[in-house]
């Protein structure tokens, strides 16, 4: 019998569940554009209610909502700032200065921002240089591995950027899962910020949506890009209804993915040939040993019945995620840690 292969490259990966799509296929559908869908309304304002914000708008991607949010926040032949490893920067098709018309601005010298590292990225007052007018942070961080930022420090960076006159956008697409890590209620990760992006086609198993949250006048702002770009969808509560089912089911399971995202590392350091960093979340990046390039081990691995991302020439990363058993994630760990060894 052929083993089923295990696929950790991207908590995207996930199926919709049968209940989930039995939501899906009974939603209360409506058009969008011309009068509101009726399941997509209640997705916005139940995202509103736990956000703890005035409103939320529902988007096909979250590359779409932190473009829209850029657009709302932002002003054009400014500064954006983001960390030089964010998926702003790294993975939207340099949508800030194609779209809104910013330049970025790297934040460097860590695995996420801190208000020491987006203090020295700041410049100083000229004449000659660009103002900045917008701070995105996030949270979790992907390309550090899921790394948490706790509520003391965002509330830092929030008062950081404001200092200089910046409004900030939070890049949750995996903030529930900084939820589940911290116990911080996600309206309080929100209040740092002047738009919070969420995503529920990771974590919480939808196969397809993100929303932005904030003011009535930034959604405003943030619905005018979103017609702009595309985005307006017509009996989109089809695939809002998969996403309210993930956000009502899949959320309070979370810190299932976590400790089997320690569990994953636990057992790849057995092998002392490659650095294994620590899971703060549902994220494992592994370092691999001088000399072994990241596309040929990712090939060996998959070719074992284990699938994981290559991230750099020498790191990989898997991600632990709801279609993943606890005893598939032991076996796939194992087939990387012999990889290793």
């Amino acid at each position: 019998m052929t083993t089923a292969m295990i696929d950790l490259r991207s908590d995207t990966v996930t199926k919709p569940s049968a209940a989930m799509r039995r939501a899906m296929a009974e939603a209360e559908v409506g058009d969008d554009v011309l009068d509101g869908d009726p399941t997509t309304r209640k997705l916005e304002e139940r995202t509103a209610e736990i956000l703890g914000q005035e409103a939320a708008i529902f988007f096909p991607s979250g590359s779409m909502a932190n473009q829209a949010a850029i657009w709302a926040l932002g002003e054009r032949g400014t500064e954006l700032y983001v960390h030089e490893d964010s998926h702003i920067v790294n993975l939207e098709m340099g949508g800030a200065s194609a779209l809104a018309g910013m330049q970025i601005r790297l934040i460097r010298g860590a695995p996420r921002v801190t208000r020491e590292t987006l203090m020295s990225a700041m410049r100083s007052p000229g004449r000659d240089f660009p103002r900045a007018t917008l701070l995105s942070i996030e949270n979790t961080h992907n390309g550090s591995g899921g790394m948490v930022t706790p509520l003391a420090e965002l509330s830092a960076l929030f008062a950081a950027g404001r200092s200089v006159g910046c409004k900030i956008l939070l890049d949750g697409a995996r903030l529930w899962n900084a939820s589940a890590a911290t116990g911080t209620n996600p309206a309080d990760f929100a209040a740092t910020a002047d738009a919070t992006m969420v995503s529920f086609s990771k974590g919480l198993g939808a196969p397809v949506g993100a929303a932005l949250a904030g003011s009535k006048a930034v959604m405003k702002a943030a619905a005018e890009a979103r017609k702009r770009f595309g985005g307006g969808m017509r009996q989109s509560g089809i695939i809002a209804a998969g996403a309210l089912y993930g956000l009502e089911n899949n959320f309070a399971r979370l810190g299932e993915d976590h400790a089997h995202a320690q569990k994953f590392a636990a057992i790849v350091s057995e092998s002392k040939n490659a650095r294994v960093v620590k899971p703060e979340s549902n994220i494992v990046m592994i370092d691999l040993p001088e000399g072994t390039d990241a596309m040929s081990f990712a090939k060996a691995a998959m070719e074992r019945g284990v699938r994981v991302s290559v991230w750099t020439a020498t790191r990989v990363r898997s991600v632990m995620h709801l279609d993943v058993s606890l005893e598939q994630v032991e076996r796939a760990a194992m087939v990387l840690r012999d990889l290793l060894i």
